[in-house]
């Protein structure tokens, strides 16, 4: 998974997940491809580390679901969980369940291997 699709007015346009819902309103339609079902990274937006992240895995060819953590209390709530109570980004989640923390691109590639 990787982006929502809204449909507001006569376009369709894509966003950004944050808190479950799109930026603007209207109503989420979820896409998934076949190279990385269930990545959901959890980010900020001012996070350099999850720029350069995302920026490896589009190299890649890896799409991934984003969720801000600032405008979700329960995805905060879960970062914190898996971080020691820190709420460390990008912090990824795998199908499986496993986390990485913000990890590189080839620990991103060996995990989905």
């Amino acid at each position: 998974m990787r982006f929502a699709t809204y449909r507001r007015g006569r376009r369709d346009r894509e966003t950004r997940v944050t808190a479950g819902m799109p930026r603007r309103f209207g109503y989420v339609v979820w896409t998934m491809t076949a190279t990385s079902p269930g990545l959901i990274m959890y980010t900020t937006s001012w996070c350099g580390y999850c720029r350069r992240l995302k920026t490896a895995l589009r190299a890649e060819g890896i799409s991934w679901t984003e969720v801000d953590i600032e405008g979700d209390p329960a995805a905060a709530e879960f970062v914190g969980s898996v971080n020691g109570g820190n709420h460390v980004v990008p912090t990824v989640k795998f199908a499986d369940g496993s986390t990485l923390t913000n990890p590189s691109v080839k620990q991103v590639k060996a995990k989905l291997s």
